[in-house]
C-alpha cells in the first residue's frame, strides 16, 4: 500500500520529480566525471613513478620534514636541505630482503651537480644526480629503456642522460653527445668546489616521462658521493700496535688517485675523513669506538609483489624499521611536489563538489518543503485514519531516495557515455608533461568501477539528506488541522 502511495505521489508530482532527478543526476555525472580524470591521472603518475623512479616503497632516514628522492617537498627551502644518509644500512637491507612481500629492491644516492660537456659547450647546466646501485637498479625499474649505449655496470664511473636532454643539447649546439663524451660534474660545498668527470655510457629514456624527470642524470654512486662529501661506512677498526701509513704519497693517504676517464678522486682505498685521520695520527693499539653506520645511501627503494597493498605493507613494515631511524613512504611522498600537488587538486575538486553537493540539497530540501505544504490535507487524512509517524516518514523518504536511485543510475550512465565518446574521438595530448600525467599521448580516460560507485552513492547520501527536514516537517502536522485546512 505504501508503495503504490510512494509511485502514485512520484507520477502525480512530475514537474517536481522532474526537477529534483535531474538536479541530483547532474551532479552525479560531474563528480563521475571529474574525478574519473583526477583518478587517471593518479594512475598515470603512478605507473609513471613506480616503474621509472619511486617504485612502491622508499625507506629513508627520519626528518623533521618530507623528503623526496631528491630534496625536500617543501620548495621555499629546497635549495638548502641536504639529504640525510640512511644510518644502518646492512641492517635495513637485511631486514628488506627477508621480507616476503618485496620482490625486488635497490639502493640509490642522490643529490644536484651542475653538468658541463667540455668537448660540446662551455655551458653548465643543474642536473639532479641519481647514483643508482647498477646491480639492482635496472631491473627494479621496467619503465627505463636505454636507446644508445648501455646501462651502467658495476664498480664503472660514468654516468646516463636522457634522450630529452641530448635532443636539447643538439638541437643547442649541433653536435650530438656521443657515447664516451666526458661529462663534468662541478659541485659547491662550504669548502670549496669539487669536479668530477665521468664517460658517458648511455643514452636513455622514461617510458612515461613525468616532470622533472628529464633533468635526472644517472650516474655511478661513488662519483655522486664524492661530489656531495658523503662518507663511505667504514667497518670497526682493530687493536693495533702501530699506526700503518696507507700508502707511500700523500694522494694515498686522502684517498685520491687518477682513474678512467680522468677521475679526479678516486674512492678505491681508505677513505680521508676525521675519525681516519685521528686514527692515523694516533697511533695506539687502544680499543676503537667507531662503529659501522652504512651512511652511504640515501635511499632503499623496494618493489612489492603483485597483490601487495603498499599502505598496508608501510604500517606494519615501519614498525620494524622503528629501532633505526629509518621509516617507509609511498611513491607519492617519494616523487615530489608534483604526486603531491595531483592530491591536492583531487581534494580542492571534491570540496567544490561537496559545496555544489550542499547548494543541491538546499534546493531539493526547498522542492519537497512546497511538495510536503501542498500535500497537507492528504498527510493529515493519512494520519487521521491510523498512519503511524514511521509510515509518513517512509513515504517522504522513499518518494525521494527512489528518485535518487534513478538519478545516481542516470548520472553514472551520461559520465560513461561521455568518457566513451571523449575515447572514441582519439584526441591527441601535444603537452608532455599532461600526456605523461595521463599516461598517453592520446587522451584515454579509464572506467573506474569504485568512482562509479561512489558517485552513486553520493546521489543516494543526497535523496536521504535532503529529505530529512522535509519528512519531520510531515510527522509534525496534525490531523484536525490539516483535514480543517482541505
Amino acid at each position: 500500500m505504501t508503495w503504490r502511495l510512494v509511485f502514485r505521489n512520484i507520477i502525480r508530482n512530475r514537474k517536481n520529480t522532474l526537477v529534483i532527478f535531474f538536479l541530483i543526476a547532474l551532479i552525479t555525472a560531474l563528480f563521475f566525471i571529474g574525478n574519473s580524470i583526477i583518478g587517471q591521472t593518479n594512475l598515470g603518475l603512478k605507473r609513471t613513478y613506480v616503474d621509472s623512479l619511486t617504485a612502491d616503497v622508499v625507506i629513508q632516514k627520519n626528518s623533521d620534514m618530507s623528503m623526496n628522492l631528491f630534496g625536500a617537498n617543501s620548495p621555499v627551502i629546497d635549495n638548502y636541505v641536504t639529504i640525510p644518509v640512511l644510518p644502518a644500512y646492512e641492517h635495513i637491507a637485511g631486514l628488506v630482503s627477508e621480507e616476503p612481500s618485496v620482490e625486488r629492491y635497490t639502493s640509490q644516492v642522490s643529490g644536484r651537480a651542475f653538468l658541463e660537456l667540455p668537448e660540446i659547450s662551455d655551458d653548465d647546466e643543474p642536473v639532479l644526480l641519481c647514483g643508482a646501485d647498477p646491480e639492482s637498479y635496472f631491473d627494479c625499474f621496467p619503465g627505463i629503456i636505454v636507446e644508445e649505449g648501455r646501462s651502467l655496470e658495476p664498480g664503472e664511473y660514468g654516468g646516463m642522460l636522457t634522450g630529452e636532454r641530448v635532443d636539447k643539447i643538439e638541437k643547442e649546439t649541433g653536435v650530438r653527445p656521443a657515447i664516451g663524451t666526458p661529462l663534468v660534474f662541478t659541485s659547491a660545498g662550504y669548502i670549496g668546489f669539487k669536479i668530477r668527470e665521468v664517460p658517458l655510457v648511455g643514452i636513455y629514456r622514461y617510458e612515461h616521462p613525468g616532470q622533472f624527470m628529464d633533468e635526472i642524470v644517472i650516474a655511478d654512486p661513488q662519483t655522486v658521493r664524492v661530489l656531495l662529501s658523503v662518507q663511505v661506512a667504514t667497518a670497526p677498526a682493530e687493536e693495533e700496535d702501530s699506526p700503518e701509513i696507507p700508502g707511500t704519497d700523500m694522494g694515498a693517504l686522502f684517498g685520491q688517485t687518477e682513474g678512467a676517464a680522468g677521475v679526479y678522486d678516486d674512492y678505491s682505498g681508505e677513505e680521508f675523513s676525521p675519525e681516519n685521520l685521528n686514527k692515523f695520527l694516533a697511533g695506539s693499539g687502544g680499543e676503537e669506538e667507531t662503529e659501522s653506520s652504512g651512511g652511504d645511501w640515501n635511499f632503499v627503494l623496494l618493489r612489492l609483489k603483485q597483490g601487495v597493498s603498499p599502505a598496508l605493507f608501510i604500517k606494519t613494515f615501519n614498525k620494524k624499521l622503528a629501532s633505526f631511524g629509518v621509516y617507509a613512504a609511498g611513491w607519492r611522498t617519494a616523487a615530489g611536489t608534483s604526486a603531491i600537488m595531483m592530491l591536492l587538486v583531487q581534494t580542492f575538486f571534491n570540496i567544490g563538489g561537496f559545496l555544489v553537493s550542499v547548494a543541491g540539497v538546499i534546493v531539493v530540501v526547498n522542492i519537497l518543503l512546497i511538495s510536503v505544504f501542498r500535500r497537507t490535507r492528504e498527510i493529515g487524512t493519512l494520519r487521521a485514519i491510523g498512519a503511524s509517524d514511521s509510515c509518513i516518514r517512509f513515504l517522504i523518504m522513499g518518494e525521494n531516495c527512489f528518485i535518487a536511485f534513478l538519478a545516481g543510475i542516470a548520472g553514472v550512465a551520461a559520465g560513461v557515455l561521455f568518457l566513451y565518446a571523449v575515447n572514441s574521438m582519439n584526441i591527441p595530448i601535444p603537452n608532455d608533461l599532461v600526456a605523461s600525467l595521463l599516461g598517453g599521448n592520446i587522451l584515454h580516460i579509464t572506467f573506474l568501477p569504485l568512482t562509479a560507485f561512489i558517485s552513486f552513492c553520493i546521489a543516494l547520501f543526497l535523496g536521504a539528506a535532503a529529505s530529512i527536514y522535509p519528512v519531520e516537517t510531515a510527522v509534525r502536522i496534525d490531523p484536525i488541522t490539516a483535514v480543517r485546512q482541505g
